[in-house]
């Protein structure tokens, strides 16, 4: 890039890039959200599902000079599925709303925790192998209302099956008992605003603030919370952008 900007990869949505920064930077945004930057001048750069067609990459260096760049975000074609009624459940009920009303603002305090963790920097691995039964951006609609898209990778095991980290990082969210839609849940931060988050789990093996290494058992597969069987839901967010953990993985290694 014209900056000295350097990024390994492309941008499509739901890609996480790995960049660098030539000497002299002292800030960077993403469309007006402040992009992190390490001594070494590395940094992260992730784009949501539903990222636009074009972001704007702005560049501050030390004499005061602002370049800006324009990346050029492909779009991806989404699997979807038609269903011809419409979506069960409706307006949720007061009992609900009460519940899941603090899970919600823990999960929020949660992602609002920042570690020194350089997990960011490894290549993950995959948290779980076995058959994959759900992907990321996959969204149904019904009778011509769209509903929420998958917002992670599903790995369907058998109950107690291991679940590794997938990278170095810091337990920001060992959730004390289960979640009305996540089950047992457990949260990552793998640093420079990026985190896992590991749903459904039938057991949580670490505990909050434990410092946890790639590889290191978390979790437990389970069928926790809202799950029509047992399976890992592992998304990962950047800052707030949803990440698909399949382009950051690679294919499954059997």
């Amino acid at each position: 890039m014209p900056s000295g900007i350097r990024l390994s990869g492309s941008p499509v949505q739901g890609a996480l890039l790995r960049g660098t920064a030539p000497r002299g930077v002292t800030a960077l945004d993403l469309d007006g959200v402040q992009v992190p930057v390490a001594p070494d001048g590395a940094f992260l750069l992730g784009f949501n599902r539903d990222a636009p067609p074009l972001g704007v990459l702005t560049v501050t260096f030390a004499d005061g000079q602002v370049v800006t760049e324009p990346l050029s975000i492909e779009p991806r074609a989404w699997r979807r599925e038609f269903v011809a009624v419409a979506a069960r459940g409706g307006v949720p009920g007061e009992a609900f709303m009460a519940r899941r009303k603090p899970e919600l603002e823990m999960i929020e305090a949660a992602r609002a925790r920042q570690s020194d963790s350089s997990g960011w920097r490894q290549q993950f691995i995959w948290p779980a192998t076995g058959r994959v039964s759900g992907i990321f951006g996959s969204q149904r609609i019904y009778a011509g209302e769209p509903g929420s898209f998958h917002s992670g990778v599903d790995v369907a095991g058998a109950v107690g099956t291991p679940v590794v980290a997938p990278a170095d990082g810091v337990v920001i969210l060992a959730a004390p008992t289960p979640f009305s839609l996540e089950g047992n849940l457990l949260m990552i931060d793998h640093g420079m605003g990026l985190n896992s988050a590991f749903l459904h789990l039938s057991a949580i093996d670490v505990k909050l603030g434990d410092t946890v290494r790639q590889g290191q058992q978390i979790g437990r597969i389970g069928a926790t919370g809202r799950a029509t069987g047992p399976h890992l839901h592992w998304s990962m967010k950047w800052n707030d952008a949803r990440i698909d953990p399949q382009l950051l993985v690679g294919p499954m290694a059997q």
